[in-house]
């Protein structure tokens, strides 16, 4: 168990090593969705850039309404898009819809509830105060304001107030190139006929729709044997490509046939770290080869993708500028059994949830937690959190949990 390092202490390792953020390029608001922006985003008009009516009625001067029931003159229509050009004075009122402007004169609006219509008069029933059911200029936003901040990933909301604000390009990181390359005699990819001692490989595929949804290109090398020369070759081709990160899956241990430490190693390699106190992941690997990051992953399924969830997001959204790259994913829970004193390392343990309202989720730990079993992971919908040392603990104590189906986007 030596030379274990805290799961904390690799992520801060992981993060202080990228070397620069990747470069900034113009996309089209159209195709920016996922893309995490580069540039504050500044507001280019006011929002609204008029006096606007929130709600369907008329347009009125409050004090025309100071006795009830008041009768008006109706003298035009307000509705979005057509605006009413002239100004309303005493007695008067123009017919309005939401998000018309409020025309000269006018400082409230009379719903249309409020009021009965006969021709050319209106008569209103109901008073009304000053500003009522106006939108002021600016209400939104105004001209100058900083919307957005770097680092910032552009989701539907986010797409909306660009727009909104008169962008239809926006600066944005470029999506980080990550390698992923796959290492094992035994490997075969999904529909190829496996041998009698082979098995599919699944991990890349995880690992590159991690990638995908932290905002990164994901660039399949394959799958490498257990050979020095092959290795090193793959490696070759992710820094020929121009891989911001690389990730290996398996043989990153010291077995006879773990290869991958080495071939890294003889390519340059500056080691960062090796084995973690985590379990399942411990040995994981972290290493650069000059400006291309390298994380060695485990070769068994479930151990690769709870270090993609827990080490590669944080290192691609490092890359992107995220300032919350390496914030603390995990939310509160209360135990659904009891849980036994935990050992040295910290683990992440498949569980399922059950909700109900008013109270945290409880998350209840799958019985069966070995390192290879997918079928497990793929029914749990959360990773139940147990720190190295963990007492004893009773089913209703807190916990916390990261959720397997969150997104950074």
């Amino acid at each position: 168990m030596s030379g274990m390092i805290p799961v904390a202490e690799a992520l801060t390792r992981i993060l202080a090593s990228v070397p620069r953020l990747v470069e900034a390029e113009t996309v089209a608001l159209t195709e920016a969705h996922g893309r995490t922006l580069a540039e504050p985003v500044v507001a280019r008009r006011t929002q609204p850039p008029f006096p606007a009516s929130a709600m369907d009625g008329y347009a009125v001067r409050a004090s025309d309404l100071a006795t009830i029931p008041a009768r008006l003159r109706l003298i035009g229509t307000s509705a979005a898009g057509h605006g009413f050009s002239g100004s309303i004075g005493a007695g008067e009122t123009v017919r309005i819809f939401t998000g018309a402007p409020v025309p000269q004169g006018a400082d409230a609006i009379l719903i249309q509830e409020d009021a009965d219509a006969d021709g050319e008069s209106v008569t209103a029933r109901e008073a009304v105060s000053p500003q009522k059911f106006i939108r002021a200029a600016g209400l939104d936003f105004r001209e100058g304001d900083v919307l957005m901040q770097p680092g910032e990933t552009l989701d539907a909301r986010r797409l909306a107030l660009a727009a909104s604000a008169g962008h239809a390009t926006l600066s944005v990181r470029r999506r980080p190139r990550v390698a992923i390359l796959a290492t094992g005699d035994e490997l075969v990819q999904p529909g190829e006929a496996a041998a009698w001692d082979q098995i599919v490989a699944s991990n890349g595929l995880a690992v590159a729709a991690i990638a995908r949804e932290a905002g990164a290109e994901p660039i399949d090398l394959g799958i490498a044997p257990d050979n020095l020369a092959a290795l090193k070759h793959a490696i070759g081709r992710a820094r020929q490509l121009g891989a911001d990160l690389l990730i290996t899956l398996g043989g990153a241990s010291v077995g006879d046939h773990d290869l991958v430490q080495q071939a890294l190693a003889e390519e340059g390699m500056d080691l960062g770290f090796w084995r973690v106190a985590l379990r399942p992941g411990k040995p994981l690997m972290h290493g650069r080869l000059g400006s291309m990051l390298a994380i060695g992953l485990p070769g068994n399924p479930v151990s690769s993708i709870v270090c993609g969830q827990l080490f590669v997001v944080p290192a691609i959204r490092a890359l992107l500028g995220d300032p919350q790259a390496g914030a603390d994913r995990s939310e509160p829970a209360t135990l659904g059994r009891d849980m036994p004193e935990n050992d040295k390392r910290q683990d992440y343990m498949r569980a399922r949830l059950d909700t109900a309202p008013d109270r945290l989720p409880i998350a209840t730990a799958e019985t069966r937690q070995d390192s290879s079993m997918l079928a497990v992971l793929g029914r749990s919908e959360a990773l139940l959190i147990r720190e190295p040392h963990a007492p004893a603990a009773r089913a209703g104590e807190p916990c916390r949990i990261i959720r397997l189906d969150c997104r950074i986007l």
